[in-house]
């Protein structure tokens, strides 16, 4: 499984190109609407354009604003394919200097922009999360809660009964083998650990 990475922070960029100014502002987004929210969020009016590309797993967007076809949506998209990120938003406004870049000459400044942007952004590893519910006896409860941050584990719920305690947590996919083996282990197989798919 490859490892893929987003934005820590957001990020911008700035740069003049023939008389004309570039800027660019990157995001990480978890969805199609924040990608949205990102996008409207610094749009800005008065400028000649407002390109933009994002992807979230493998659903992507990009518009050239007005610029010829093909000249900056998908040469943002490129950049940000091109490093290995996802769940990322770019947008690159364009104020017009009065020179012609040309179709070739727009798809590099847009395309590059973006690029230099989110090479200088700070990144972080996506760990994809799993949903998982523990069942266990009161008396295992303890030593359970106490070592779930070694498996990267996070509690969502929690219900007692009669019986026992049973948790809903979200867990890394990568550790959630390795979980169940200790649920397992601790609880001499009486306690349960179902992982979502």
């Amino acid at each position: 499984m490859s490892v893929s990475f987003t934005l820590r922070c957001d990020a911008s960029l700035q740069q003049e190109i023939r008389k004309s100014r570039f800027l660019a502002r990157a995001a990480a987004v978890d969805s199609a609407e924040a990608a949205t929210a990102h996008i409207a969020r610094v749009t800005v009016r008065e400028a000649t354009h407002n390109c933009w590309a994002w992807r979230v797993r493998d659903a992507y967007r990009f518009s050239d604003d007005g610029e010829p076809g093909g000249s900056a949506g998908r040469p943002i998209l490129a950049a940000i394919d091109g490093q290995g990120l996802d769940r990322v938003a770019v947008v690159v406004t364009r104020w017009y200097g009065g020179i012609k870049l040309g179709v070739g000459g727009l798809a590099r400044a847009y395309g590059g922009c973006a690029a230099e942007c989110l090479r200088l952004a700070e990144r972080v590893e996506i760990v994809e999360r799993v949903r998982a519910r523990i069942g266990c006896a009161f008396a295992d409860a303890p030593l359970l809660y106490a070592r779930l941050r070694d498996f990267d584990a996070r509690r969502v719920d929690e219900q007692v009964s009669t019986d026992g305690v049973v948790l809903s947590i979200e867990v890394a996919r990568a550790q959630s083998a390795a979980l169940a083996t200790f649920v397992r282990d601790l609880t001499r197989g009486r306690g349960s650990c179902e992982i979502a798919p």
